[in-house]
């Protein structure tokens, strides 16, 4: 017969007859000492005690020997595939002789570490205005690092102020940045078929100290990525300040962040603090107006609107938002106390996921947080480049949003009532908003408490 343990069986059976070690020795015609190692797993059972057990306490002695613990090793394996268990993980004859020696310890372990997941899933959830500690991933990580600074570097808007020498006019940038690069760095630029640059956009060859840019970009963006490879190039110093100031660590973090600073130089070279926030100003935050008189893309110019705050010269604070079709925010930046999805997806009640539907036009919505603070959002779809045919729709939406009292600053919001304007209620993202009758919930959130009731069907399947 193959070995039996049973001793968690055999100390609860004892403890709920209030028996000592001693007298179940006696009841079983054995020692006490074989009692204790029978308990403690030191000693497998022997069918004659099994039938013993039977006969004096009406236990079945299938019951007490059969063998539970396939399923919790399976459990115990998974769980330690966690990466906090990556230096120091148990091999399957550890895990094994846990489950004999110490199955209520296992099992404790479980639920500690189910309870662990379900905690760790619903602090990521929340945006690092909450928990700035847990932002662990590289895009985080930067996100924290620009809303630590209000969106605002004021190092990049000096630098970017004194990039040209003189006035060089609108039509002249692109011709007056190659001839930059060329003769401050000696860097030439050149442009590149798709076949050779396929699935790329813009490269640095270090060696031939030469920048290809893509045939899919258009003239905006070639102009956009001239000033972002400058600004890498000229600028490093400046960059590797404000990054070890960012006290990131990771490789990735470091990189992502590198980018980033590069992106919001160039977007300072090509729209001036003062002349953007005047031109906002004048048009009430009129962003097709504004990408036009700037050269550059709708994108371009919302993500610009988010580092309107100078100190002395604030404009609108902004939140920014881009998702793809899947509704994954795949990019954001906050100047205001709207709380954005870290991960996943933002609320499908923001219009922003409507705005497919109605490519290249602004959708306007007022909406309303759990904690009922307000806002106006407005969205548009962007274009993203195309390569060949095959990649066609290839389509973000932008989202633009900030607190309801800077409503009447924005062009967008003119049509409507502010004061009574309907809102739409949101959450960060369904795993921890509170609205259990949303009609668009797609998980139960982690923060509620209350099981489903199954005597009533709500509008959800997690209403009830």
């Amino acid at each position: 017969m193959q070995k039996t343990f049973i001793g968690p069986h055999l100390r609860r059976l004892r403890l709920e007859r209030s028996e000592t070690q001693g007298a179940m020795a006696r009841t079983l015609g054995i020692s006490t000492s074989y009692v204790n190692l029978l308990e403690n797993n030191e000693r497998s059972v022997s069918v004659q005690v099994l039938l013993r057990l039977f006969e004096a306490y009406g236990v079945d002695w299938r019951e007490i020997a059969e063998d539970d613990g396939a399923g919790q090793l399976a459990d115990l394996r998974a769980a330690m595939q966690d990466p906090l268990f990556a230096t120091s993980r148990p091999d399957l004859t550890q895990l094994r002789a846990a489950l004999v020696h110490a199955p209520d310890l296992a099992a404790a372990f479980l639920r500690l570490h189910r309870s662990y997941q379900a905690a760790t899933d619903q602090l990521l959830s929340l945006s690092e205005a909450e928990a700035p500690n847990l932002t662990t991933s590289p895009e985080a990580a930067v996100h924290h690092v620009f809303r630590r600074n209000r969106n605002h570097f004021a190092e990049l808007e000096s630098a970017a102020e004194g990039f040209w020498a003189g006035p060089v006019a609108r039509d002249d940038i692109y011709t007056a940045l190659k001839a930059r690069l060329r003769d401050r760095i000696g860097v030439t630029v050149r442009l590149a078929s798709v076949s050779e640059l396929p699935d790329t956009l813009r490269q640095y060859d270090e060696a031939r100290r030469e920048i290809l840019l893509s045939e899919a970009l258009d003239h905006i963006n070639r102009i956009f990525q001239l000033v972002h490879m400058t600004g890498l190039l000229e600028l490093r110093p400046l960059f590797d300040m404000l990054i070890a100031r960012s006290d990131i660590a990771d490789p990735r973090g470091i990189g992502r962040l590198r980018v980033e600073l590069a992106n919001y130089f160039a977007a300072a070279v090509l729209m001036p603090y003062d002349a953007y926030l005047s031109e906002a100003r004048a048009t009430k935050y009129d962003l097709d107006h504004l990408a036009t008189r700037f050269g550059v893309s709708f994108e371009q110019a919302c993500h610009r609107a988010t580092t309107m705050q100078r100190d002395g010269a604030q404009g609108v604070p902004f939140f920014f938002m881009r998702i793809d079709k899947g509704g994954n925010v795949t990019k954001r930046f906050n100047a205001t106390g709207f709380h954005l999805a870290e991960y996943g997806g933002a609320c499908p009640r923001l219009d922003v996921h409507t705005s497919f539907r109605t490519p290249g036009k602004i959708v306007p919505q007022f909406v309303e947080m759990p904690d009922n603070s307000q806002y106006f959002v407005f969205s548009r779809t962007v274009d993203r480049p195309t390569f060949e045919r095959h990649g066609q729709d290839n389509r973000l939406a932008v989202a633009l949003g900030c607190m309801i009292e800077h409503a009447p600053s924005i062009g967008y919001a003119e049509a409507f009532t502010v004061t009574r304007a309907r809102m739409t209620p949101i959450g960060i993202n369904c795993r921890i908003c509170p609205r259990a009758n949303c009609d668009q919930r797609a998980h139960q959130a982690a923060i509620l408490t209350q099981p489903v009731d199954e005597k009533r069907r709500g509008a959800t399947r997690f209403d009830g």
